[in-house]
């Protein structure tokens, strides 16, 4: 019996999108643009003989604001019948990215689970399925709309019908050549309190749509990141400071915005160079959720 798994999950950053809400979970969610990237979560899972005991960690500590990983496990749990009385559950994820900073990192989270857990108890479950689970966890708590789906198949990714994996539809942009992302994050910022704010909402859907058809008119990876400077303008979202790093940015690179939603600014570049200090630098991840290693009893 397996009794540890690691699964890679990459970041997204969402550059621009459209709230499709619907009182079913499965359905709701966002239609838009983003990519992933060469960063993310590695999420290490481990069962074993106990008292039902589960131990959720975050760079080995303990994350009292990581709401999204235990709900993952209790949607688990519930989806499956689990009796977890017997076992010890210990789950650890590891990144360098901030988080709350618009890296989709509860997703991340939500998704290294739901690919490791069912699979420690010999529950075959397609990709799909495992990105049900994290999508209802995410839309639970309010912490993303779009992630999951993105994330799971990696790449410059344009969700065109909301909803889970199982019921969203996404194309991709074709990347020719390796991008490097340039990212600088200067703090964070709440995503329930934009998605779930009425003004927000008007503006953010006021502009997505619109977007997403001049995307699928040009899908390529230059008119990508201008209409996501373009929806970040319009939704009046960029603070002052944000705005100094991407005139910075616009001189260095391909185009620049403002990840969605997080206080962050990304750039498009075909080098890593950048005068911005302090900056993370990594490239758009084409290949989506990976296993990375496999421990068998």
């Amino acid at each position: 019996m397996i009794k540890e798994l690691k699964v890679f999950v990459p970041a997204h950053i969402t550059g621009f999108f459209e709230i499709i809400g619907n009182n079913n979970p499965a359905l709701k969610g966002s239609k838009g643009a983003g990519i992933t990237l060469d960063e993310g979560v590695v999420t290490s899972t481990s069962i074993s003989d106990g008292t039902g005991n589960i131990s959720i960690t975050v760079n080995g500590e303990i994350d009292e604001l990581n709401t999204i990983s235990l709900k993952t496990v209790e949607i688990i749990k519930e989806k499956y019948n689990l009796v977890l009385d017997d076992y010890d559950i210990t789950i650890n994820h590891e990144l360098n990215l901030p988080i709350g900073a618009g890296f989709g990192t509860s997703a991340s989270f939500a998704l290294g689970i739901s690919f490791t857990l069912p699979a420690l108890f010999n529950i075959s479950i397609t990709y799909k399925e495992a990105g049900e689970i994290a999508h209802l966890a995410e839309i639970s708590q309010s912490s993303g709309l779009g992630d999951v789906i993105s994330e799971l198949y990696g790449g410059c990714v344009i969700r065109l019908k909301e909803g889970s994996p199982l019921n969203g539809v996404i194309d991709k942009i074709s990347i020719t050549r390796p991008i490097y992302v340039i990212t600088k994050t200067l703090g964070i910022l709440e995503t329930s309190e934009i998605i779930d704010n009425p003004l927000h909402q008007k503006r953010i859907n006021e502009n997505g749509s619109i977007l997403l058809r001049q995307l699928m008119n040009n899908p390529t990876m230059d008119n990508f990141i201008k209409l996501s400077r373009e929806f970040a303008i319009n939704t009046q979202l960029i603070n002052e400071e944000l705005q100094e790093i991407l005139e910075i940015f616009d001189d260095e690179t391909i185009g620049s915005s403002m990840a969605m939603l997080g206080n962050t600014a990304f750039a498009l570049s075909y080098t890593p160079d950048t005068s911005v200090e302090k900056c993370n630098i990594t490239k758009i991840n084409t290949t989506g959720v990976q296993y990375i290693e496999k421990l068998e009893n």
